[in-house]
């Protein structure tokens, strides 16, 4: 599917673009002379800078459908790759990297996109694939940027300060290639691009309502904080991390910290579908207790890391860490898609942002300067993933129920404390935009989330009444 695959490979390749300097700082911070704390601003700056474009990206979604809005911001954030050859010094180093991160806001026009053109039985595995392998790009600019200065060098003969600038012309050619092909090949919807399709009823006003009001929204965004999050930190501080601590060189220290990142070609699509098939038979308190179950287990992990003092066990921990925090990401993404359906692309965009105030607050209290050793604040990041997924747990749907309670979803009832797919979705819409059909996707999407309540109900087909009409727009696909 050319949606899926266009998605993929525009997230890819901002990833790359915004984690190209990592692999490079030894070299960099010599020729800026950077000292510790200005590494880890940028570092900070990186991250800082999707925080609000991701929201706005959600917003854009919703009003203008991924496919503009995902092309846009990546031909908007293009140039700050271009520009970062020629900063000369630490806050010029700072800007581009804090520009340059803005663009990882693709990542919900991605899962917007997804969620849009699968539907429920799959959305897990679907977002979980597509954001996985373009967090590839975290791992691979890891080989990639080191392996481009060392052939420049070779090559033309090039000074390690002048080849590394001349590398940057890499990822931001890279980045520019896949905004095109994504205008020119993309489509938003099953049906269509979203331009045909939209409904006036879709405004900016409600969509922020539905979403901000959904208490939902922000503990998974505060979850996301401490899974990818965590993977955006440790894509600053791993490199350097082996570097320094074990007297690495250069290219070994990144390939090392490559296995991080590239992780995600099985674990991220792992928690997605791991979330897929608990759903079948447990719905969604089982979407939720996985996911608790396996950020905590990450969150173990982590402090671990902090604690070990050999190359080779480093190594088998991070990658043992990076599996887990990866797929906790997927398992997250295999429960947003159902918070609300008027607001997806909101939602998304705040829980994609909390991943980045995650990153931002874990980089200030432990990775800025020389406050902490790096193993202990990677000890203290553990400890802190741990606490922050203990509030999955307050997260409930009236018809599917939460992780310490059952839903009270029973459509054969006609008692009024049972509660219904339909019921939740369609609190979104006035009467007036359900009497212009608006309110048709949601219900569509309301009569497939009913695996949601396990393997018990598999069998409970929707009310008549309920069944949208048939000459109604039907933009998920099914």
């Amino acid at each position: 599917m050319r949606a899926f695959h266009l998605s993929l490979l525009s997230f890819f390749a901002c990833f790359v673009s915004t984690f190209a300097a990592p692999p490079l700082l030894p070299i960099i911070r010599d020729n800026l002379n950077l000292t510790a704390a200005e590494i880890g601003y940028a570092g900070i700056a990186s991250v800082t800078g999707a925080i609000v474009a991701r929201i706005a990206m959600g917003a854009a979604c919703d009003t203008v459908g991924p496919r503009l809005a995902s092309a846009s911001l990546i031909l908007i954030t293009a140039p700050a790759v271009f520009f970062t050859p020629t900063v000369s010094s630490p806050v010029s180093f700072v800007l581009v990297r804090f520009l340059t991160g803005c663009s990882l806001a693709t990542f919900v026009s991605t899962q917007y996109w997804m969620s849009s053109m699968f539907s429920s039985p799959v959305v897990g595995t679907a977002n979980g694939v597509a954001a996985g392998w373009g967090n590839l790009g975290g791992g691979a600019t890891q080989l990639v940027m080191p392996f481009a200065v060392t052939l420049i060098r070779r090559s033309t003969g090039a000074a390690k300060f002048t080849a590394w600038r001349i590398a940057f012309y890499v990822p931001g050619l890279f980045q520019m290639m896949t905004a095109f092909a994504v205008l020119i090949f993309g489509q938003d919807l099953p049906d269509g691009n979203f331009r045909r399709l939209e409904n006036s009823g879709d405004e900016i006003p409600q969509i922020l309502f539905h979403g901000v009001r959904n208490y939902r929204g922000w503990i998974l965004a505060l979850t996301y904080g401490y899974c990818f999050g965590v993977e955006l930190t440790m894509d600053n501080v791993i490199a350097e991390y082996f570097y320094d601590r074990f007297n690495l060189e250069l290219q070994t220290a990144g390939m090392i910290a490559a296995s991080f990142g590239l992780a995600n070609l099985i674990s991220r699509p792992v928690g997605g579908r791991l979330s897929d098939e608990v759903a079948k038979r447990f719905g969604m308190r089982g979407r939720l207790w996985t996911l608790w179950l396996v950020q905590t287990l990450g969150g173990v992990l982590c402090v671990i890391l902090g604690r070990v003092n050999s190359l080779g066990g480093s190594i088998v921990v991070m990658i043992l860490f990076s599996f887990f925090c990866q797929a906790a990401c997927g398992l997250t993404f295999g429960v947003v898609p159902f918070v609300s359906r008027r607001s997806l692309g909101l939602i998304s965009g705040m829980t994609g942002g909390g991943g980045n105030v995650g990153a931002v607050i874990t980089q200030l209290a432990f990775f800025r300067g020389s406050k902490y050793s790096k193993e202990t604040g990677i000890t203290y990041m553990g400890i802190m993933i741990i606490c922050c997924t203990l509030p999955l747990c307050l997260i409930n749907f009236p018809q599917w129920g939460g992780m310490f309670s059952s839903g009270r979803s029973n459509p054969s009832s006609s008692s009024s404390s049972s509660a219904t797919e339909e019921d939740y979705y369609m609190a979104e819409w006035s009467s007036q935009e359900k009497e212009r059909g608006l309110h048709q996707a949601s219900l569509k999407f309301a009569e497939n989330s009913r695996r949601e309540r396990g393997r018990r109900s598999a069998c409970n087909t929707a009310p008549a009444n309920d069944t949208p009409s048939s000459s109604s727009p039907a933009i998920f696909a099914v």
